[in-house]
């Protein structure tokens, strides 16, 4: 089991990183609020990993916290959540918004993120509810740094594809990013984290 990776940040188009440790390029899979954690390309980053072994491929999955990753690993223990939709999730909403959720039983919040439909999000309310008291409150500190992507054609390209990434259908990713750049203006000149966590923030309200 690979627990733990420390090493240069080569490359990163979300949800993917590269990470160089010692000449040896790790693909990993992160949520959103890891990227928004990461520095610049060629920082030394540590992340917290978790490795899901399958006949076809070995799926490596990154996080910025303990606590995300503790998270991450309750989630694909509930019936019908597997890796990719609890990626999904904690891209969707912050681990502390999520505990909330869960032990508020609002499921009308979390229907709104993509790939999580009514019946999905009651089995979370009921089966994270018990996991989340044996594991202890989940906390996620601190900011979001600056967003720096692997060199996409612009910032609204690179966060289209990060929603795409996240199960939003391209032309609502498009409307979404749209939408967020022509609220801004022309003068803003939005980073590709902020355009994501504008549109994500919409999206949700209007889910």
């Amino acid at each position: 089991m690979i627990g733990r990776l420390r090493g240069k940040l080569a490359a990163k188009q979300a949800p993917e990183l590269l990470v160089d440790v010692n000449g040896v390029g790790y693909e990993v899979s992160a949520p959103m609020t890891t990227f928004y954690r990461l520095g610049s390309l060629g920082d030394d980053i540590t992340l917290h990993t978790h490795l899901v072994v399958r006949e076809d491929a070995h799926l490596l999955f990154g996080f910025a916290t303990l606590e995300e990753r503790t998270l991450f690993r309750e989630l694909i223990k509930v019936n019908g959540v597997g890796p990719k939709l609890a990626l999904g999730i904690l891209s969707g909403i912050e681990a502390e918004a999520f505990v909330r959720c869960v032990q508020d039983g609002d499921v009308s919040t979390l229907v709104r993120i993509p790939g999580i439909g009514k019946k999905t999000a009651e089995r979370l309310v009921v089966e994270m509810r018990d996991r989340l008291k044996a594991i202890g409150e989940v906390e996620v500190k601190g900011g979001a740094p600056s967003f720096i992507t692997a060199a996409p054609p612009t910032p609204a390209q690179d966060a289209q594809s990060a929603l795409e990434a996240l199960g939003y259908k391209p032309q609502e990713a498009a409307k979404a990013i749209a939408a967020v750049d022509k609220a801004a203006g022309p003068e803003a000149g939005l980073t590709s984290e902020e355009l994501i966590r504008r549109a994500l923030r919409s999206l949700a309200k209007t889910g």
